[in-house]
């Protein structure tokens, strides 16, 4: 759909920011310093009930920008020391991403942070600008996917996505990844056994030496008065489960969470 016409599922129309700034809390692997240049998308392609950023995917909240005064926006977040240049949540927008790029392309690494619902012929237009691809992988099974993100063909896309991302070749730097991907999972309330399944299809699709990060962020939050088994964080016994599996699988380097991660102060405040 063009966003520049109506607004689509992602609730949208054209690009809208809700906030840019040096975020503290990537993978080190991206940002050793802790200085990820973020810049958080207005609007999502899913519906994920159980969102961190509920305000920004349902579109509450974001100001319009055009490609050239998202340009601006790298550039601002390249003089300010930004590690790499962190899209969050870029799937709907990605044409008009790739325009702002393709105006200001920063001489830091672009990373794409995708909740892993888009189709193959929309990252191959992107592409080009992209050195680290960093999706979601959220659910194997097409009813959790559905009754959590209202996409019963999350997983078959999510599948599709990863392969062709997966492509990227990868580059190290010493600790730091200059390109490639690394595939992030959230392990959530009641599902750890639906979390080894998506182990076993990235152990098919990422290459080896690519890094996994498994999130134990988890926290009650979003639209979830209708999903009571949402209403509480992660035990270390489910969280425990799918990181030993991980490990049995040899997924290295593997960066994992403590609990202490699943609070909220780890959300940014929207003020932009």
């Amino acid at each position: 759909m063009d966003r520049t016409v109506r607004t689509g599922r992602c609730g949208v129309m054209g690009l809208t920011v809700a906030k840019y700034y040096l975020h503290p809390y990537e993978e080190p692997c991206l940002s050793p310093s802790g200085k990820s240049g973020t810049v958080f998308f207005g609007g999502c392609n899913l519906r994920c009930v159980f969102c961190q950023n509920y305000e920004v995917s349902r579109a509450e909240r974001g100001r319009a920008v055009s490609p050239r005064e998202l340009a601006d926006v790298f550039k601002k977040l390249e003089d300010m020391g930004a590690e790499n240049l962190d899209l969050v949540t870029p799937d709907h927008v990605s044409p008009l991403i790739g325009e702002a790029l393709a105006i200001y392309k920063p001489n830091i690494p672009v990373v794409y942070n995708s909740g892993g619902y888009a189709l193959p012929a929309a990252l191959e237009e992107i592409d080009p600008y992209v050195d680290v691809y960093l999706p979601d992988f959220k659910f194997f099974s097409p009813e959790l996917a559905e009754r959590y993100t209202g996409r019963r063909d999350y997983p078959e896309v999510a599948c599709a996505a990863l392969s062709f991302m997966a492509k990227k070749p990868i580059k190290w730097d010493g600790e730091r990844l200059l390109s490639g991907i690394l595939a992030r999972h959230l392990v959530m309330p009641m599902c750890s056994s639906d979390s080894l399944r998506v182990l076993d299809v990235l152990k098919e699709i990422l290459p080896a030496g690519a890094p996994l990060s498994l999130m134990r962020q988890y926290t009650p939050m979003g639209d979830i008065a209708g999903f009571p088994e949402l209403n509480r964080k992660i035990t270390a016994r489910e969280y425990r489960r799918v990181a030993d599996y991980a490990l049995s699988l040899g997924f290295a380097p593997l960066y994992t969470q403590e609990k202490e991660s699943a609070e909220k102060s780890f959300i940014p405040d929207w003020d932009f």
